[in-house]
């Protein structure tokens, strides 16, 4: 959040080993921590093509296009907000730069990680208190039931939708979620995507509930969520291109 990285944080990590990794290896794209070409390519077509006028910032109605508006827009508001911003830099009004993107884009496709579920705490703590209130889901929710009603979906009434909610998470304090019980719960991403994520959590509803937590106890090697996200996408991109390229031959 600083922008900076101690020594300590250094020690902690594997960027080091990773660092080293990359002397070796051949094929640069084997490695998918912190230098993926692959991972690279992903984010910055993304980025372009939200970015309309290419002037490399993109404003909050070009965000709220991502992923077919699956994002509501009281989310968006947040983070353009300032609620994420790093460090010293100060974000320029209703601009996002790509560095900012690029942190916005893994902290969507991964909620699962540490770092993601601070950044999506951060823009759900309105108030900046610590702690979200039920106020605060509320908030949230009543876009996704405005969402839901225009589609034609009947939205489980906010009472009922909190009580699962509570008992997904189960906070140390009644009524009040932190971020460390997020941290603690391990199912931060459905948590996350109930309140400000359409089109995922219609996705985690449709989904067989053992399957869900089979996901949660398989916490081995398994490739992250950005990994798997990175791969598909870039296969997409690589898929699209070769089309085009033999259309322009043909």
């Amino acid at each position: 959040w600083s922008g900076k990285i101690t020594s300590t944080e250094i020690r902690k990590s594997n960027f080091l080993q990773t660092l080293a990794l990359l002397e070796e290896e051949e094929d640069i794209n084997q490695i998918t921590d912190y230098f993926s070409y692959e991972h690279f390519y992903v984010i910055y077509c993304k980025f372009w093509e939200l970015d309309g006028d290419h002037d490399l910032y993109i404003s909050q109605a070009d965000l709220s296009r991502y992923n077919d508006q699956a994002s509501s827009s009281r989310i968006i508001e947040r983070i353009f907000s300032g609620a994420v911003t790093r460090g010293k830099t100060v974000q320029k009004e209703g601009r996002m730069s790509y560095a900012d993107f690029v942190w916005f884009l893994i902290s969507e496709e991964d909620k699962r990680n540490p770092t993601s579920i601070e950044y999506w705490f951060r823009c759900m703590d309105v108030d900046g208190d610590g702690i979200l209130s039920m106020y605060e889901l509320e908030y949230f929710y009543e876009e996704q039931c405005e969402r839901m009603e225009a589609m034609g979906i009947e939205p489980l009434p906010f009472h009922d939708l909190l009580c699962q909610m509570l008992d997904l998470v189960k906070p140390a304090s009644d009524g009040k979620i932190t971020l460390r019980d997020l941290k603690r719960c391990r199912m931060a991403h459905i948590f996350y995507d109930t309140f400000f994520n359409l089109e995922k959590y219609l996705d985690h509803e449709q989904r067989d509930p053992f399957a869900v937590q089979k996901d949660v106890e398989n916490d081995g090697p398994e490739p992250s969520d950005w990994d798997r996200f990175a791969a598909e996408e870039y296969e997409a991109l690589v898929t699209e291109e070769s089309a085009q390229v033999q259309l322009q031959e043909g």
